[in-house]
C-alpha cells in the first residue's frame, strides 16, 4: 500500500522538537549536529533551490556538480570531482585522527525529462550535505577520530550511476552508508520499507516499409509488433502477483500515417520484490516481446543492461537507531512492510554494506506524488526543506553512532552479515 499523499494547506509546519528517547539532552556530539545543521539552514536552502531551477538529466547534472562540490570544499571538505572517470560524480571527504570508522552519505542530483525535479533529488542532495556536515561538527566537538564520505551520485533515475561507482570500489571504505529520498505521505512521516528490484528493457522491431493505401501487404509492421507486444504485456497483467510490476512506453522516428513504419522500439521495465521474481516475470514478459515478432514477421533485438537493480534491504539495526533518533523531533515510523512503489539504484549499495534509505513525507496535493509536476512544485515547498533537516539530523545521529559507538556497529555489522549471509 502506497502512503496517502497530504495537502500542503493541512501541514502544520516542521515538527517541533519533543523529546520522546533515551538520547541525552546534553550530549555534545548531538548538539554539535543539531548546532551545525540549524546554522546552515538558510545556505542549504540556497543551494537546494538552486539545484531545483537547474534541473538536469542523468550524467548531465553539471551545474549541480559544481555547486555541491564547491559548497563542500567551502565547508572544509577535500573534494575529487569528476570521480572514478563520471564526469558529475563527485566524492567529499574529511578525516579526523587515525584509525576511528568510516561513515558514507548519498547526494542524488538527477532530474527528469519534462518536469524537472519531480523526485525530490534536490532535497537528497542537502540531505546528504546536511548529514556529512552535522557528523564531521559531531567529531570536530568531542575530539574523535573517524572520517566522513559524501558521495555524489549521478543517474539515479534509470542511469545506475552508483552501480558503475559500486564496481569502480566507491563504496569499499566505507563501513556503512546513509540517503534519504521524499515521498507523499501523512505529515511528520517516514519509513524505512524495501523498495522493488527492477530490469530494464530495449526491444527493437525491424520491418520494412510500403505505401499504407497502396500496398499494404508489402509491408512488415514494426509498429504493429510493439503494439502487440504492448496489448500482450497489458494481458499479461491479469496473471502477475500484486506487489509486481512491468510497465513501458512505445518510441519511434520519421512515423507518418500514410507509411507502414519499419522501425519500433519499446522501453520496458519490469519489477519485483526480489531479483529471483523479477528474472521470473521477466522470461513471461520476453515472451511476449518475441511473440509478437513471430506475428508480424519482424525482426527483434532485446537489449537489457548488465548492471541489475537490486532490490533496497534496509539494515534493520541503523532503521531502529534512526527511528530512535528521529522521534526525538515528532516524526512518526509509518512502519510499512511491503515494498514501496519505486526501485533505486541504492539498493545495490544495500547488497554490498550496511546502508539505509528512509523515505519521508513532504507536503503535496492528492495525487502528487512522486514524478509528478505537483511534487516538482513540492520539493521546492519550505517545510519540505525543513522536513529535510530533521531527517539529515536523525541520519547524521546515526552515522555518529557508527564512528563512536563499538557495540552499535557490531550489531549493525552483525544485522547485515545475517542478512546477507556473510561471515
Amino acid at each position: 500500500m502506497e502512503p496517502p499523499s497530504v495537502s500542503a494547506e493541512n501541514w502544520d509546519g516542521p515538527p517541533e522538537y519533543t523529546p520522546t528517547v533515551q538520547i541525552a539532552s546534553d550530549d555534545e556530539g548531538l548538539r554539535a549536529i543539531e548546532d551545525s545543521i540549524d546554522s546552515l539552514d538558510a545556505e542549504l536552502r540556497e543551494l537546494s533551490l538552486d539545484i531545483h531551477d537547474h534541473p538536469e538529466l542523468g550524467f548531465q547534472e553539471k551545474h549541480a556538480h559544481d555547486v555541491l562540490t564547491k559548497f563542500m570544499s567551502d565547508h572544509g571538505f577535500s573534494v575529487t570531482p569528476h570521480y572514478l572517470g563520471l564526469d558529475t560524480a563527485w566524492r567529499a571527504t574529511w578525516s579526523q585522527g587515525s584509525g576511528g570508522r568510516t561513515i558514507g552519505f548519498n547526494s542524488e542530483m538527477d532530474a527528469l525529462p519534462g518536469i524537472g525535479h519531480a523526485c525530490g533529488h534536490n532535497l537528497i542532495a542537502i540531505g546528504g550535505v546536511a548529514g556529512a556536515l552535522g557528523v564531521k561538527a559531531a567529531l570536530e566537538k568531542t575530539g574523535t577520530s573517524g572520517t566522513v564520505i559524501l558521495l555524489g551520485t549521478p543517474a539515479e533515475e534509470g542511469g545506475n550511476g552508483k552501480i558503475y561507482l559500486i564496481n569502480q570500489g566507491a563504496y569499499k571504505p566505507m563501513h556503512a552508508c546513509l540517503m534519504m529520498h521524499p515521498a507523499p505521505g501523512p505529515r511528520h512521516s517516514f519509513g524505512t520499507g524495501p523498495s522493488r528490484a527492477i530490469q530494464k528493457f530495449t526491444v527493437e522491431y525491424f520491418g520494412h516499409t510500403a505505401h499504407a493505401s497502396a500496398a499494404p501487404w508489402e509491408a512488415k509492421n514494426a509498429l504493429d509488433a510493439a503494439v502487440l507486444a504492448y496489448s500482450s504485456i497489458s494481458v499479461l497483467r491479469q496473471q502477475i502477483k500484486p506487489d509486481h510490476r512491468t510497465h513501458g512506453i512505445i518510441e519511434g522516428k520519421d512515423w507518418a500515417p500514410n507509411v507502414i513504419p519499419d522501425y519500433a522500439r519499446l522501453q520496458w521495465l519490469v519489477r519485483a520484490p526480489s531479483a529471483e521474481e523479477v528474472a521470473v516475470l521477466a522470461e513471461r514478459v520476453t515472451k511476449c516481446f518475441e511473440a509478437a515478432a513471430v506475428a508480424t514477421g519482424t525482426e527483434i533485438k532485446i537489449t537489457s543492461p548488465k548492471e541489475f537493480v537490486f532490490d533496497l534491504r534496509q539494515n534493520r539495526a541503523l532503521a531502529e537507531d534512526f527511528g530512535e533518533a528521529v522521534s526525538r523531533y515528532g516524526m512518526t515510523d509509518l512502519k510499512y512492510e511491503g515494498a514501496v512503489g519505486g526501485s533505486t539504484d541504492f539498493g545495490n549499495v544495500t547488497y554490498e554494506l550496511p546502508s539505509l534509505h528512509p523515505a519521508f513525507a513532504i507536503p503535496t496535493v492528492p495525487n502528487g506524488g512522486n514524478h509528478t509536476v505537483a511534487f516538482t512544485n513540492a520539493a521546492r515547498n519550505l517545510r519540505a526543506h525543513a522536513i529535510t533537516l530533521v531527517m539529515a539530523k536523525g541520519l547524521a545521529t546515526s552515522g555518529l553512532r557508527i564512528i563512536t559507538d563499538d557495540a552499535f556497529y557490531a550489531k549493525v555489522k552483525k544485522t547485515y552479515d545475517d542478512e546477507f549471509g556473510k561471515k
